[in-house]
């Protein structure tokens, strides 16, 4: 069975974990395959869109512990070598300009909190659970997580949920902004389904929509750290002269004008009727 599965349908690349006997949770099968299809997701021409999903009945539970234990890992130089080969396509991921939804059922744990924030627009279940749990098995955050977490929940609920063995559920992984959306079900068996629904209509809203300007935007926000101030303020500049310039900016624009004016010229005939 391949560790991931990989297709691109309409512009929508569809990343899908496949380890869900382990909970989906990375072995260096999967760590390698993970690298080879980020890079190839966010280099394609024809994708403009990425959904992160995964089968089973959890989203990802971070590094495969049963393979550590049983001696698939022989020392830490190898964590470490594997953790290199993960984050290259975390890299892949955050550095590109192509905005990313998750599907994010079930458990995410671990680094699989890191897959997760790699995202752009995280959607989970009513009874997903989220958490770092890193140090219930003696080990420290990678994948991002240590990189990513303050960012998007602050540095005191970054710590407290790298500080103790407690998982978020799903309305507090909104609330703190972990995730953007939760999504229910009557039937529990299908919340998995609704998660993967949602998240489809949100790459596909993209799609449909300026997801050029959407990935640039993306770019622009996650890639803001590495400047000053001054230099950020003249990549926006650059990069929005770049984007007037694109076809279906020209496009976007004329029809906003024109619809602008056309409210506009209607306004006294309106008014001089009432």
């Amino acid at each position: 069975m391949d560790p991931i599965l990989f297709r691109v349908d309409d512009g929508l690349a569809r990343i899908t974990l496949n380890r869900p006997q382990r909970l989906n949770a990375f072995d260096p099968d999967l760590a390698h395959a993970w690298a080879e299809v980020t890079a190839e997701a966010t280099s394609r021409d024809d994708v403009g869109a990425i959904l992160l999903e995964g089968t089973g009945g959890s989203f990802c539970a971070g590094g495969d512990v049963q393979a550590m234990a049983a001696g698939g890992v022989a020392a830490g130089e190898d964590i470490s070598r594997l953790a290199e080969v993960i984050s290259r396509g975390i890299r892949s991921l955050t550095e590109s300009s192509v905005p990313i939804v998750a599907a994010a059922h079930g458990t995410t744990a671990g680094g699989g909190l890191g897959i997760l924030m790699t995202s752009d627009y995280a959607i989970v279940g009513a009874d997903s659970r989220i958490g770092s749990l890193y140090a219930n098995i003696g080990l420290t955050p990678d994948l991002s997580v240590s990189a990513q977490l303050a960012r998007a929940i602050g540095e005191r609920r970054a710590l407290q949920l790298v500080l103790q063995a407690r998982l978020l559920s799903a309305t507090e992984a909104l609330e703190w902004g972990l995730v953007a959306e939760v999504v229910s079900a009557e039937d529990p068996g299908d919340i998995a389904d609704r998660v993967k629904a949602r998240a489809e209509e949100v790459a596909r809203f993209w799609l449909a929509g300026a997801y050029r300007a959407y990935g640039e935007a993306k770019r622009l926000i996650r890639s803001q750290p590495s400047r000053s101030f001054a230099d950020h303020l003249s990549e926006e500049a650059r990069t929005i002269g770049a984007m007037f310039d694109t076809p279906d900016a020209q496009t976007r624009i004329a029809a906003f004008a024109a619809a602008s004016g056309s409210r506009r010229s209607s306004a006294p005939e309106s008014q001089e009727k009432a």
